[in-house]
């Protein structure tokens, strides 16, 4: 079972949980009050299940590196084919295993304070100078998944089953298979607002007429709709107008287009809390979201395809995320006035409804999915 949590320091709720058509958005502290993001990267990102990145990239030429889930150091090992999580911390007297984003290529964990030493499987295998080596002091395991070629972990380690956090998420990204795709760009960007706004901005094309031509062009902002299936994420879709294949700035694809998957639609979809997955035709963009303070949020912005050469794709959202990161920095400083009050959703944002919906009720103390 999935843990129940203690309220964060929100406020009133009730207007944001009631049904679509008389709800409003969360309180202006849900996104500027650093006791809710504290609350946030303990229950929200370390009590779930958080994208690290990468396997290739985490643990291609090493054994070891160290990521933060949340709040909590994480310290992720590598030996054969399996991959292991723990605490970062030694069990002797607490030193971080390695620093955050530190990485080693030894077959063995050593910590650097007073040399003890772990297996990659957490073992403890030598504390010098002590006659025996205590008993019972291996790491501290924690939950680890690989999908599709990105790392989950749970920092806190007593989040529900990882099958049930992705649901029917799983059967909408298989045909896509991810894993096999080529990393052919990236795009780094730190924001000015809370890391809620970036997933609401998301999941609405409401705001699409009024400040993206180009994405309008190939893609009608009225089409599709949204799911509504098991698992702690929200998304939809979205058709192509007919004479695109794809969502780039004149509409064509210069890749290769990957096979079994729809030729008209993208999908847009956000895993809870911080991987947004948006599958096209012929290539996979992921926003990895990192929140730095309550009106900050780092994203790494990849494009995965068949080939190396995305730059038709990294062009055209390139210039659509710049479109929305002005929008979510004006929107932030918008929350952050004293005559903000929430208001009401327009009947195109169902999906952030939904959105807000999971986040209400995980204040409340119920873990999405």
């Amino acid at each position: 079972m999935s843990p129940s949590w203690p309220p964060a320091p929100v406020g009133d709720l009730d207007q944001a949980l009631r049904p679509l058509g008389t709800s409003t958005m969360l309180p202006a502290r849900a996104y500027t009050a650093p006791e809710v993001l504290a609350w946030e990267r303990r229950h929200l990102f370390a009590g779930t299940w958080t994208c690290a990145g990468r396997l290739d990239e985490l643990l291609g030429d090493h054994t070891q590196r160290a990521v933060t889930a949340g709040d909590i150091p994480v310290l992720l090992t590598r030996h054969g084919e399996s991959v292991t999580a723990f605490a970062n911390t030694c069990r002797h007297r607490g030193h971080e295993l390695l620093p955050e984003d530190g990485t080693s290529a030894r077959p063995v964990v050593v910590c650097p304070y007073h040399a003890w030493v772990f297996g990659l499987d957490g073992e403890l295998r030598a504390a010098p100078r002590f006659a025996e080596t205590p008993a019972d002091h291996g790491l501290v395991p924690l939950p680890v998944e690989v999908w599709h070629g990105w790392v989950f972990v749970n920092g806190t380690g007593d989040a529900g089953p990882f099958a049930r956090h992705v649901g029917a998420l799983a059967d909408l990204v298989a045909p896509y298979a991810p894993e096999g795709l080529t990393l052919g760009a990236r795009h780094e960007y730190e924001m000015r607002a809370n890391w809620k706004v970036v997933v609401e901005n998301y999941h609405e094309c409401y705001h699409c007429p009024h400040i993206h031509p180009e994405l309008c062009a190939v893609s009608p902002p009225t089409s599709g709709d949204n799911y509504d299936l098991p698992g702690a994420w929200v998304g939809g879709a979205m058709d192509l107008r007919d004479h695109a294949e794809t969502m780039s700035l004149d509409g064509r694809s210069s890749g290769t287009f990957l096979p079994g998957v729809d030729r008209r639609r993208v999908l847009y979809l956000a895993l809870f809390p911080d991987l947004l997955l948006s599958l096209h035709p012929d290539y996979v963009m992921t926003h990895r979201l990192r929140p730095r303070a309550p009106d900050t949020t780092w994203i790494e912005c990849s494009w995965y395809a068949l080939q190396e050469d995305v730059g038709y794709a990294e062009e055209f959202w390139d210039r659509t995320n710049r479109q929305d990161w002005a929008a979510c920095e004006s929107v932030q400083r918008g929350l952050a006035s004293p005559h903000f009050r929430p208001g009401p959703f327009a009947p195109a944002e169902d999906a952030v409804h939904q959105w807000v919906t999971m986040i209400g009720n995980a204040y409340l103390g119920t873990p999405p999915g």
